[in-house]
């Protein structure tokens, strides 16, 4: 199972920051906001108003016919997939389709134009209501997408455990390469949000009616975001003997559920702490070769102490002498692809040397009390990295990514 190594060859991203990696990775380094107010629906009605949104949809490349009928998660999902299968080099042509899989995770898909279509039939009637605005509502879509449009033929899926979706996806992408069921697969995943998400962590009194401030004494919730990240998977020597990049190896993962709450993280951290144990037993790693984490970091009350305390019990005093940030500062949480783009982000942490801030930081939390790298981007020197996902209902995911 595991004498196939996984490697990274192709990246990809949209978010908030950027329509391409490239911009995306720039705003991150320099500790760019991508937060501001909402404008794809009337927010006046709710507490927070502000969300990660991408302000200008890009071009996937599809013909005019096509781009009609998708939804907002399939444009940047497609454009971030054209990006990281051009970056990775592959010859389409001459690959076998029947071995190239698509694995996604995927949640909220085409729920912003579902709404739209209930809102026309309330309003107009049966016959002001466009049928074709629901086809994309199932999760899979942006994953039945990119196959469409590639010819891959093999095997899909589209994984929903809601925060943790896309890096589970990663997870189950490797085992399809180290089992030697397909030989490249597109991975990662992309999600929007819409009126009943946003309002959902309203109800909760999740989110903050400022930009985010994870690990901050302040912090009064997350920051909707909306993104796609995309990684090309392959296994190893076929990279090699193609000539392909390669960006970073995926290590291993780790996946567990706490069985504590449908919201709140388990506050004692043991339970997050075994996802960061299971992923490092996995991936044949100890504690202290661990150089960075990206953390989940939402900037909830909850979250952020129980974090800490599961990163201190799984890496013991190794935590104390790390680097531990958390995009979603910038980037907001991107629900269902938050995994998919902090994957990205780490891989290009590894390969630059340069960890991301967590910006806004203002006030020192003791109970959040590691090395956060508040405001300013730090370099260092990283050869392994975890990206924890720690999901709601107890859904937890945590990968590993090493230098190439």
């Amino acid at each position: 199972m595991h004498d196939r190594t996984v490697v990274v060859t192709g990246l990809g991203a949209v978010s908030s920051l950027g329509n391409d990696l490239a911009s995306t990775w720039a705003g991150l380094v320099a500790g760019r906001s991508g937060i501001g107010p909402i404008t794809l629906f009337d927010a006046s009605g709710f507490r927070t108003k502000l969300a990660a949104e991408i302000r200008a949809m890009p071009d996937p490349g599809v013909s005019p016919r096509m781009l009609r009928r998708l939804s907002r998660t399939d444009v940047i999902g497609l454009t971030a997939a054209r990006e990281a299968l051009a970056d990775s080099g592959l010859d389409l042509l001459r690959e076998d389709p029947t071995r190239i899989a698509v694995v996604l995770g995927g949640g909220v898909s085409g729920l912003l134009d579902s709404e739209g279509y209930f809102r026309d039939l309330l309003e107009k009637g049966p016959r002001g209501a466009r049928p074709t605005r629901v086809l994309n509502h199932p999760p899979d879509q942006t994953t039945d997408r990119i196959a469409e449009v590639w010819g891959f033929l093999g095997p899909r899926a589209t994984i929903t455990t809601a925060c943790s979706s896309s890096s589970t996806s990663l997870g189950y992408a490797s085992d399809l390469i180290r089992s030697g069921v397909a030989d490249v697969v597109v991975t990662g995943g992309a999600d929007t949000f819409a009126r009943l998400t946003h309002g959902g962590f309203n109800a909760l009194r999740a989110c903050d009616s400022e930009p985010c401030r994870p690990f901050d004494r302040g912090r009064k919730g997350l920051t909707i975001g909306e993104a796609s990240g995309i990684l090309v998977f392959e296994e190893e020597g076929r990279a090699r003997r193609r000539g392909a990049t390669i960006r970073a190896r995926f290590l291993g993962y780790g996946i567990t559920s706490d069985a504590h709450h449908m919201t709140q993280p388990e506050p004692s951290g043991e339970a997050c702490a075994r996802t960061m144990r299971s992923c490092l037993k996995h991936s044949g790693l100890n504690p202290g070769d661990v150089d960075y984490v990206n953390a989940h970091g939402t900037a909830t009350v909850q979250n952020d102490p129980a974090e800490t305390l599961s990163i201190k019990l799984a890496l013991g005093e190794r935590a104390r002498e790390i680097c531990i940030s958390s995009n979603k500062s910038m980037l907001g949480h991107c629900l269902c692809s938050a995994g998919a783009i902090e994957a990205v982000a780490t891989v290009r942490t590894i390969e630059t040397g340069i960890v991301p801030p967590t910006i806004s930081y203002v006030e020192p939390d003791p109970d959040c009390d590691l090395d956060v790298v508040p405001n300013v981007a730090r370099e260092a020197d990283i050869r392994v990295a975890l990206s924890n996902s720690f999901a709601f209902g107890g859904n937890s995911t945590v990968v590993a990514f090493g230098r190439a």
